[in-house]
């Protein structure tokens, strides 16, 4: 039965789906309510982010299908192991469960999911063919998964939106590094990231003087995050080419889970970021087995 699922499951990036949930709980933590927020409510944002971001990148494969044919031909849907319909019922199950499970905590919640799930799919069928709109799409997309955390609280959701602006920048980061995936020769879009995790790096020192933020406990996660980031971008410089591209787009999604631990712990205590930061072996072990993208 697993083997079965399996091309379902590769549809659906469980290894990303991970970081998600760090988005989730990292937002929780900077509202202050990962030990003492409701249970339901959280395991509910949880599952909202599951499904948000497993729909939307069932359909980012759809919509790339004849695309894939030839780029990557063993994929699920161009090998056909998984059929269009098949695939596009899972991606809308998902992004409808999405929602609705975040409609359990508020309304607000709701159609944060909402606007989620709308920009995946505007970013899956148009945004990524466009050097500037696709960045910022996908951004904006980890941006509210963010607040859809933080909106466990309505209090703190109008206090910190602008924390949004922290996965704005590195998701935009990380898709300009993967738009030398296929072809390689991407030097300057690299610059440009390396710049853009600086960026984020120095953010979370203005976070220290203008609000509650304790930039020592969350230090230890940031240098953590940086060294990861900063190690595949100068290698893939280094070796322009394809295969290290890819592996500086691994990188730099998988150092969403540290990232993620920085806010907690500079929100809610370095406890709290170890706790995000745990979720890094799960999406590390899932990653052996689903490639991520």
């Amino acid at each position: 039965m697993l083997k079965s699922l399996r091309p379902y499951l590769i549809l659906m990036r469980p290894a990303n789906i991970v970081t998600a949930i760090a988005d989730i709980l990292a937002g929780i933590s900077v509202a202050g309510f990962l030990f003492k927020g409701s249970i339901a409510e959280i395991l509910g944002l949880v599952l909202a982010t599951i499904g948000l971001y497993g729909g939307g990148v069932v359909f980012n494969d759809v919509f790339d299908r004849e695309l894939d044919k030839v780029e990557r031909p063993e994929r699920p849907l161009p090998s056909g192991q998984v059929s269009l319909k098949q695939a596009s019922l899972l991606g809308g199950s998902l992004l409808v469960l999405g929602i609705l499970a975040a409609g359990t905590v508020s309304w607000e919640s709701a159609g944060l999911a909402l606007l989620v799930a709308i920009l995946a799919l505007t970013y899956d069928k148009y945004a990524k063919h466009y050097v500037v709109l696709g960045p910022i799409n996908m951004g904006l997309c980890r941006s509210f998964n963010l607040l859809l955390g933080i909106s466990i609280s309505l209090l703190a959701l109008k206090s910190y939106w602008f924390l949004g602006f922290i996965p704005l920048v590195f998701i935009a980061d990380i898709t300009l590094t993967s738009q030398g995936e296929v072809k390689g020769k991407n030097i300057s879009s690299l610059y440009i990231a390396l710049a853009l995790d600086l960026l984020v790096a120095s953010t979370f020192v203005v976070l220290y003087f203008y609000t509650d933020y304790e930039l020592l406990a969350a230090a230890p996660f940031i240098l953590f995050w940086l060294f990861l980031n900063l190690r595949a971008k100068l290698r893939a410089i280094q070796q322009n080419e394809p295969r290290m591209i890819m592996k500086a787009v691994k990188a730099g999604v998988l150092s969403l889970i540290p990232l993620n631990a920085a806010m907690a712990a500079g929100f809610e205590g370095f406890i709290s970021g170890l706790i995000v930061l745990a979720l890094l072996p799960l999406s590390l072990g899932l990653a052996r087995y689903f490639s991520v993208t």
